[in-house]
């Protein structure tokens, strides 16, 4: 190690340095006789007292002197283990500068941080960068100057041994796993005035909706040392993931899924009042890893998330599940240094970091003793799937094969995202009155096929069944779905309530109606100390003394601002019915169905969507016995035609008999931008004929499908 030029004649000893002549430090000789080893007036602390380093991560190291005690000199480096310091490759990570009229880079041995001028002190600290993984093991080095005495330790606190984290824990470059594996991740906010009470903001406090994607390694998020994109930025600085998403979604292939989840307004309720909020996602070889971030607000440009969470397992398996405590990290974007601090860019704009408890005094996470900051959420991520053939080494465990055989049992339908389909009817009567086998079937509705090229499945599913009192599930019941979850509070303020659904899996073969309940409803209470609506934050003062002379004090004794306010509840908003479908049965009983949209998710505790899609019975006519199958085929096959000469005609002139149509308007904009959503277009009637029929001259709606790539 080296001591700067200007230290030397103001100490009085003399440090011998060997130096090669490509510039870089080699080592300190220890000499003369004033050196002291082994004294605890000093000490070198990382940030969190690890006992090792996740390569790339960037921590903030003090190096100390215990009162009454000074010291007006030092030197600190990072080396690996085992290595002289007479080559590049003999330093680990990079050090950071925070305050330049405290701490300078050394001139003679770069890798080095110095003392910027010689005087009394009793603490100093730089931020240092570790190294890129394999790296091994590393030692930070303080050598300290206290006027003609010299400090300087291999071993006790003036030296720091970190060793690289567990190589399992880093992501892998290359996944070797196969088949693809379906995941659930549920965000648990503990950020709340218990838990971290200093400056805590009462009033506004809320996670912002959280943006996130499975992705290939060719695409970054976002990353310790990294700069925050503008999508990024936008997410830490006002909570909109909007231009977020749409960076994600630019990145075509080397994304799987986006995964999103709603804003939570307050930041923090009990589990019984408000379920975490969760969404699933998928991964395969090519897309493991996946990674998310959410504001934590009010705050300059705080977040908390996961970066390149890797599923894939070295024995080329798919991680069970992984838990994680979060920690606020800044993005860089603005020097604000606590919760509600006024807008302050970042220029030029700094490197992504973790916030440390040593930031600032202002800062809501300060502790003077520089410990760990506690963790203001917890992420969890679940393998809730896997599919296709697997090719793990290591055979699976109960909980591998337990998750599997669950969702067998709850296997969804594998259907293009291209074909939008109605929902399933019940199932038929089976074709079998005795206990020999039959089978039943079930129909769905092929609404829109937006890409001829892609083969929509079939209309239709059948199974084998046996008459009634035969099957172990007796068929006169009813089958219920498992409850869904908990809706938010009705009210974002004071005594609400809350309700939860469930539908009709198979409606009673005799026709008759299921009596068990769909809904349920249970009182709960959001943040007891509700807030008034006002919309300014006022203070006063007094005069103590007015002036001598008589006069008027003119000072102002009235100070007013502006202050947030929770947001107001917004309620779910519906498209209209559209109108009733055609029977699915061309005899016999069978039934219609309606359906509408949603055009505005509810927010902030505003009311539920209701339901979406409507069933009712329809009966044409008696079967005929032996004709049922191909009159079905022969109504069918007229009904295509039909609908296909009636669209020529609609789209070749946009006339219809007995009146003159206006063109086809522009198809509206979609209602939603992923998931599924509807456009509209319309023809108006432009002139009636007298003698047409009012039937026949009307004005037309068409409906079609649009953006039904997942969220």
């Amino acid at each position: 190690l080296n001591i700067s030029n200007a230290l030397l004649p103001l100490s009085g000893a003399s440090l011998i340095i060997s130096e090669r002549a490509d510039g870089y430090c080699s080592r300190v000789l220890r000499a003369q006789s004033n050196r002291k080893e082994g004294n605890s007036e000093f000490r070198l602390r990382v940030e969190g007292d690890p006992e090792s380093y996740h390569p790339g991560s960037t921590y903030r190291v003090t190096v100390t002197a215990a009162s009454p005690s000074y010291f007006r000199g030092f030197t600190l480096i990072a080396m690996k283990d085992g290595a002289e310091g007479d080559k590049d490759e003999d330093y680990a990570g990079n050090f950071q500068i925070i305050d330049e009229e405290e701490t300078q880079f050394m001139t003679n041995c770069p890798p080095a941080v110095t003392e910027s001028t010689p005087r009394r002190r009793t603490s100093i600290q730089v931020f240092w960068t570790a190294p890129p993984s394999g790296s091994g093991c590393v030692f930070l080095k303080a050598s300290i100057v206290q006027k003609r005495i010299i400090y300087f330790q291999d071993e006790g606190l003036l030296t720091k041994k970190l060793c690289e984290k567990d190589t399992t824990d880093k992501p892998l470059l290359d996944c070797c796993a196969c088949g693809t594996a379906k995941y659930r991740v549920t965000f648990y906010g503990n950020w709340s005035e218990k838990i971290h009470p200093k400056d805590y903001p009462r009033r506004a406090n809320h996670w912002s909706a959280i943006i996130g994607a499975s992705h290939s390694k060719n695409y970054v998020l976002w990353e310790y040392g990294g700069f925050a994109s503008e999508g990024v930025k936008q997410v830490a600085e006002l909570g909109s993931p909007v231009k977020m998403e749409e960076e994600i979604r630019q990145k075509g292939d080397e994304v799987l899924t986006v995964i999103k989840m709603k804003a939570q307004w307050p930041a923090w309720q009990p589990l019984n009042v408000r379920a975490a909020p969760s969404a699933e996602f998928s991964v395969d070889r090519t897309r493991h890893l996946m990674s998310f971030l959410t504001m934590l607000g009010p705050s300059p440009d705080w977040n908390v998330g996961l970066s390149a969470e890797d599923l894939c397992t070295k024995e080329c398996g798919w991680v069970q599940k992984v838990v994680q405590d979060l920690i606020p990290w800044d993005a860089g974007t603005d020097s604000g240094v606590s919760y509600e601090s006024p807008n302050k860019p970042s220029v030029p704009q700094e490197k992504i970091r973790p916030l440390t408890s040593l930031d600032h005094p202002q800062s809501p996470f300060y502790d003077p003793e520089g410990g760990a900051i506690t963790p203001v959420a917890r992420v969890m991520v679940e393998r809730i799937a896997r599919k296709g053939e697997q090719c793990n080494i290591v055979p699976d465990n109960v909980d591998d094969i337990v998750a599997d055989i669950a969702q067998e049992e709850k296997e969804e339908d594998d259907t293009p995202e291209t074909c939008i389909y109605s929902n399933w009817s019940p199932w038929s009567a089976c074709s079998s009155a005795t206990c020999e086998k039959g089978k039943r079937m079930r129909q769905r509705m092929l609404k829109a096929q937006l890409d001829l090229s892609v083969p929509c499945p079939h209309t239709q599913d059948f199974e084998p069944c046996m008459g009634p009192g035969c099957s172990d599930e007796d068929a006169s019941t009813c089958m219920m779905s498992e409850w869904i979850t908990w809706a938010p509070c009705s009210v974002s303020c004071g005594a609400g309530t809350r309700s939860r659904e469930r539908y009709v899996k198979q409606f009673p073969d005799d026709g008759s109606i299921c009596t068990l309940p769909t809904e349920e409803t249970e009182n709960c209470v959001v943040n007891e100390e509700c807030c008034d609506n006002t919309e300014f934050s006022r203070r006063e003062r007094m005069v103590k003394m007015p002036p001598a002379d008589g006069s008027i004090c003119g000072a102002e004794v009235l100070e007013v601002e502006k202050c947030m306010m929770p947001e107001c509840p917004i309620d779910c908003v519906m498209t209209e019915w559209s109108e009733w479908s055609e029977c699915n049965k061309s005899c016999g009983k069978g039934h219609t169905i309606r359906t509408r949209m949603v055009m505005l998710e509810p927010q902030f505790g505003g009311d539920p969507c209701p339901e979406a899609i409507q069933r009712k019975k329809c009966k044409i006519r008696k079967c005929n016995r032996g004709q049922g199958n191909s009159d079905e085929k022969k109504r069918r096959k007229e009904q295509r035609e039909k609908r296909r000469s009636k669209q020529g005609r609609a789209e070749g002139n946009s006339e219809h008999p007995g009146c003159r149509m206006r063109p086809w308007s522009s198809w509206t904009e979609c209602t939603k931008i992923c998931g599924g959503g509807i456009q509209e277009r319309l023809m108006t009637v432009k002139q009636k004929i007298k003698t047409a029929q009012l039937s026949s001259c009307k004005d037309r709606k068409e409906i079609r499908a649009c953006n039904v790539h997942p969220c």
